[in-house]
C-alpha cells in the first residue's frame, strides 16, 4: 500500500519476513540486480538489499507488485545505503 513520505511523494511499503532462516519474503522490490546460489542483490524502495547465504533460489518475483520470495539458507540481510555516500559529498567519494 503506498504512503506519503516526509518528502511528500508516494512510496511503496517495504517489509521483510524471514521464517526459520529458510523462507524469505520481501516487498517493495524495484529490481533484482544480480543473483546466484550465495548472493542476491536487489534494489528496494528503501535502498539496496543484499541477501547472503547458501542454496538461495528465487521462488517468486513480481516486479509489478514488488514482491520477492526466496528459499535457501539465509545467513545475512544487509542494506547498502546510498545516503552514506551522498552525506560526505564529493571529497569522501574521491577517497572511497
Amino acid at each position: 500500500m503506498p504512503y506519503e513520505s516526509e518528502r511528500g511523494r508516494l512510496e511503496t511499503e517495504h517489509h521483510i519476513m524471514l521464517e526459520d532462516r529458510q523462507h524469505l519474503a520481501v516487498s517493495g522490490v524495484e529490481e533484482v540486480e544480480s543473483f546466484d546460489e550465495t548472493t542476491i542483490v536487489m534494489i528496494t524502495v528503501r535502498g539496496t538489499l543484499v541477501i547472503r547465504g547458501e542454496n538461495l533460489h528465487i521462488e517468486k518475483l513480481s516486479l509489478d507488485g514488488g514482491d520477492l520470495k526466496v528459499e535457501g539458507d539465509v545467513d545475512s540481510l544487509t542494506y547498502e545505503d546510498d545516503r552514506r555516500e551522498k552525506a560526505g559529498g564529493w571529497f569522501s567519494r574521491l577517497f572511497h
